[in-house]
């Protein structure tokens, strides 16, 4: 057959054509991957560095498949933040103290107890009160006065299905001091809050800068160097508050206090740099300079600690594909290898035994039991924290939480120790 020009014409033009649709399909192919693909949840976490860390952070990661954003700063700071804008945050990690504030501003949500996998695990601690039956309740916010919601919308002790805050990481608080400037003292016997105003430590003395914290630290040390005597300390009145801020105000002209410190990090250096000898402390700060081989005690006042207790909070303006990922976060916390990972900075998590089989025999002996170290024991940080023979200042789990003097609390009288706490520090 005779060749067709126009035959051929045609047949070319739609060879093109299909190779043309093709090349289009294959670049669509190519990106459909992408086009398609489900973006992963992100969830903004809002809280201090005591928990805000980024093992645990690239630890949950993986574990869940979402993205983690971690904003870290100081106590004061994140509260103000997230009572002003819930917006800002997915989930709240701080502490009990916060959780009136937070409610009041309707800034958080209510939790839903039933999505809590491991709740029947969680010890008596935020349920009733006590770790044993014989244990000081403590005054003040006692977490177990605050953790379930009623059935008018208040906060209290009736257990209900709604919880204002997931209960997870915990621990008394006292001071630390060097061991090489102050004689090692006896835990329950010679150790006194009241060491923190004694003049003989005049110059250095760091005090933490969060009014619903540091305030009960200095209460207690001057109730202890017999100053005053409070008739509720987890209460102050203002005449109480007066007399104490009266005291304190003239110490701090005298160039008593050589700081005040408003994150972990910071009370390692002021340790660290000899800035100062005894200070506000919180068990991360005296394991990381244990750790560089900084000789620090964490004290075991005889008038009893001040007890925290780590809230994991719901924002009240979480988006609804962000809330599932939520409850799984939570979730994760009480899964076993969170609370190992804390306990080698000194936290206890509550519902322990599940995390006993991510910590070795010896390390468990150490953190929850208060036996000697059988071996050297590393921190969070992979440092020497612990040199084998220690023993836990204050004893196992259970008697370090049966002697809590007092919570970190908001107090009936917050505004106004707002205002003289400001006044001490601008002073």
């Amino acid at each position: 057959m005779e060749n067709n020009p126009k035959l051929l014409d045609k047949t070319k033009r739609n060879t093109l054509k299909t190779l043309a649709k093709s090349g289009a399909s294959a670049v669509l192919l190519s990106k459909a991957p992408y086009v398609f693909a489900r973006t992963k949840t992100v969830l903004k976490v809002l809280g201090t560095h005591v928990t805000l860390q980024n093992e645990l952070r690239e630890q949950a990661m993986q574990d869940l498949g979402i993205d983690l954003v971690f904003e870290a700063r100081g106590s004061a700071a994140v509260m103000q933040k997230a009572s002003m804008d819930p917006s800002s945050f997915d989930l709240y990690e701080q502490w009990s103290n916060s959780i009136n504030v937070l409610w009041a501003a309707g800034a958080i949500q209510a939790i839903d107890k039933n999505r809590i996998t491991h709740w029947n695990e969680i010890n008596s601690l935020t349920k009733t009160g006590k770790i044993t039956d014989s244990a000081k309740i403590g005054a003040g916010d006692a977490p177990f006065k605050i953790l379930h919601v009623q059935d008018d919308g208040s906060l209290g002790t009736d257990h209900t299905d709604k919880i204002s805050f997931l209960p997870y990481v915990h621990n008394v608080d006292s001071f630390g001091y060097n061991t090489n400037k102050i004689p090692q003292g006896v835990p329950y016997d010679t150790e006194s809050w009241g060491w923190l105003l004694d003049a003989k430590n005049r110059g250095k003395v760091g005090i933490v800068n969060a009014p619903t914290i540091g305030i009960f630290d200095l209460a207690l040390a001057a109730q202890a160097q017999g100053v005053l005597t409070f008739n509720d300390i987890g209460a102050m009145s203002k005449r109480e508050l007066d007399i104490l801020f009266d005291y304190l105000i003239d110490l701090k002209h005298q160039n008593h206090f050589s700081g005040f410190w408003t994150s972990v990090p910071e009370s390692v250096d002021f340790m660290r740099s000899d800035r100062v000898h005894i200070e506000s402390m919180f068990s991360p700060a005296v394991s990381a300079l244990n750790g560089q081989n900084v000789p620090v005690s964490f004290a075991a006042p005889k008038e009893g600690y001040r007890g925290w207790h780590g809230v994991m909070c719901m924002s009240s303006a979480i988006s609804a594909s962000n809330k599932d990922a939520a409850y799984d976060y939570m979730n994760w916390w009480l899964s076993g290898w969170p609370g190992a990972f804390i306990a080698k900075q000194g936290y206890y998590i509550s519902n322990p035994q599940r995390s006993a089989k991510f910590l070795s025999q010896a390390e468990w002996d150490y953190w929850y039991r208060g036996l000697a170290a059988r071996h050297d024991l590393q921190g969070t940080d992979g440092n020497i924290s612990v040199k084998k023979g220690d023993i836990r200042s204050g004893g196992n789990y259970e008697t370090r939480f049966s002697n809590v003097a007092v919570w970190n609390t908001v107090m009936p009288t917050y505004d106004y120790s707002l205002q003289k706490w400001y006044e001490f520090i601008s002073s």
